[in-house]
């Protein structure tokens, strides 16, 4: 008995679809990180390099803390993987290209320079230059008026035995040193004047 071609790839696409759904991790790094660009690792330089890379990603779950500082699970995860991505050979860029594409720009923890990234790293230069700035600006100002001539007494600055021209008014300025300085009068005395 013929069967239709029809039914024929209908069973071969049924027997191969669980191999199918079984994506290798393999072929999900490539489509996302290329081919690996730099060397096989092994043995302890191996555990060093894991250790530099995981200490630049930033966990997700702690937030404050690389992945190589990290305790949480999740941690752990990323950490074993950046192990097997760098015992196939990928190299630090491609690892951090790979988990930024998983988990944004914000897993690294230190931001590549593009974008809107420059201002995170030039706006602490710059308020540093601002302040910088100012500082000196009001240090040349103090000094420029401390060098600066006493100017004289102004003629309108009125003495100390000047009376105001109200007589009332002067009555009372009067009566007031009188009270305060024992000035008989509300006059100073000419020995007073000298001393």
């Amino acid at each position: 008995m013929r069967w239709p071609a029809s039914l024929t790839a209908a069973i071969l696409l049924l027997a191969t679809l669980p191999i199918l759904g079984q994506e290798t991790p393999d072929a999900d790094r490539r489509l996302i990180a290329g081919p690996p660009r730099g060397q096989p690792l092994s043995g302890a330089v191996l555990d060093a390099r894991t250790e530099d890379v995981s200490s630049l990603l930033r966990c997700p779950v702690c937030q404050g803390l690389s992945v190589a500082d990290s305790p949480a699970t999740m941690a752990l995860n990323m950490k074993a993987q950046v192990k097997e991505l760098l015992a196939a050979g990928y190299d630090e860029e491609q690892i951090l290209s790979y988990f930024e594409r998983s988990y944004g720009e914000f897993v690294r923890l230190q931001p590549p320079l593009r974008g809107v990234n420059w201002i995170v790293w030039v706006a602490p230069l710059a308020a540093l230059l601002a302040g910088a700035g100012v500082v000196a600006w009001v240090l040349s100002g103090r000094r420029a008026r401390a060098a600066a001539p006493a100017e004289p007494a102004s003629q309108d600055v009125p003495g100390p035995d000047t009376l105001p021209d109200d007589p009332k008014l002067a009555d009372y300025v009067k009566k007031a040193r009188e009270l305060a300085y024992g000035w008989p009068g509300g006059v100073r005395a000419r020995q007073d004047a000298s001393g």
